[in-house]
């Protein structure tokens, strides 16, 4: 049985700001941009949330909500800078890390022998280790699987740890509320409702073909979420099967003429991230992406195996805007990548030889 440890740093963006400007803790932040652009917030304090602030809020509603909130711009650099320390820590008891975001990991402790074995333990130091050599605060959860680890750290944030043993999976997911499942949305969880289902109590009285007839695809996954199963392997290496980069603009781009001014800046970012993944042999196709006034969008692609050009996207985006031909709030362009190609060992390869 797995020993899988979720560790979700607190706030994660706005503690960086604190721990770099004291005169900040305590008071109400948001991460973004000004409330009179579109900008949204990448996250919000603690102190901000008791007003009814967000992630992913606009930040003229957080303005509404909490007029004393202090906004400042995302400094990307500075949170990867403290990620990458964060990681530092978690390296020390296992490789088997999977990173979600620069905020959160999984780890798999599984054979981890530091602390007697104890997964508990191992994320009561983690998150002691983070408090005293970065001055942030992580929460952990612990479980035997993926699914369950990712509930149990939430369950006691900020700055909290929850144990999901394997004797109290049964327990704890029977009253379990559907929203918590992994992949379950708003859209998800009404249909839900409306069949009945609040718990994932209420699930395991169906069977999957049953499940099946209302959910599609999804309904061995829901069987299985729902009585605490998890089989899923924590993921060291991912590999990414597309590169984009895209801008929304604090005004509509009325022409064609004024999105195509909008590619030059926007491929000079795309070469590069391009160039530092080093994924120009991997390209598969091209894509454009506008996102229009009303939020609906569209996007363009084309198989081609070859860097593409400005020109590239350009032919692109005309072809996208001649689809409604309507005012746009974001543009974004970029590749598809396929399947990274791996040498094979020769024959007598001592890795190849171990393996067997």
């Amino acid at each position: 049985m797995r020993k899988i440890i979720h560790i979700d740093m607190d706030c994660f963006y706005a503690a960086v700001e604190v721990k770099y400007r004291p005169e900040l803790k305590g008071k109400p932040l948001g991460i973004g941009g000004p409330p009179n652009s579109r900008s949204v917030l990448c996250t919000a304090s603690y102190e901000a949330r008791k007003f009814g602030v967000r992630s992913a809020m606009p930040s003229s509603q957080a303005v509404r909500l909490c007029p004393q909130l202090i906004l400042i711009p995302p400094h990307f650099d500075l949170y990867k800078t403290e990620s990458r320390k964060v990681r530092e820590i978690l390296e020390r008891f296992t490789n088997k890390i999977e990173p979600l975001s620069l905020d959160e990991a999984y780890l798999d402790v599984t054979e981890c022998e530091q602390f007697g074995g104890s997964a508990t333990l191992i994320a009561q130091e983690i998150r002691r280790l983070i408090f005293t050599e970065l001055h942030l605060t992580a929460s952990a959860g612990v479980a035997p699987n993926k699914f369950l680890a990712k509930i149990a750290s939430d369950w006691k944030k900020p700055n909290g740890q929850f144990v999901v043993r394997p004797q109290d999976v049964e327990a704890f997911v029977k009253e379990l509320p559907v929203e918590k499942i992994f992949g379950v949305g708003k859209v998800t969880a009404q249909k839900m409702h409306e069949l009945g289902l609040r718990t994932c109590g209420d699930i395991q009285k169906y069977t999957v073909f049953e499940l099946h007839h209302w959910f599609g695809s999804r309904a061995q996954e829901l069987y299985e979420f729902a009585r605490g199963e998890d089989q899923r392997p924590v993921i060291t290496e991912w590999e990414r099967k597309s590169l984009t980069v895209e801008e929304t603009f604090s005004r509509d781009l009325q022409s064609l003429e004024e999105c195509r001014k909008q590619i030059p800046g926007l491929y000079e970012d795309f070469r590069r991230r391009l160039e530092k993944g080093e994924y120009q042999d991997r390209i598969k196709g091209l894509v454009v992406k506008l996102k229009f006034f009303d939020f609906k969008q569209t996007t363009h692609e084309e198989v081609t195996h070859e860097i593409p050009t400005i020109a590239d996207f350009e032919r692109l985006l005309e072809k996208a805007w001649n689809r409604r031909a309507s005012p746009v709030r974001l543009v974004g362009l970029g590749v598809r990548l396929g399947t990274q190609k791996k040498s094979e060992p020769e024959d007598n390869s001592p890795q190849l030889k171990f393996a067997i």
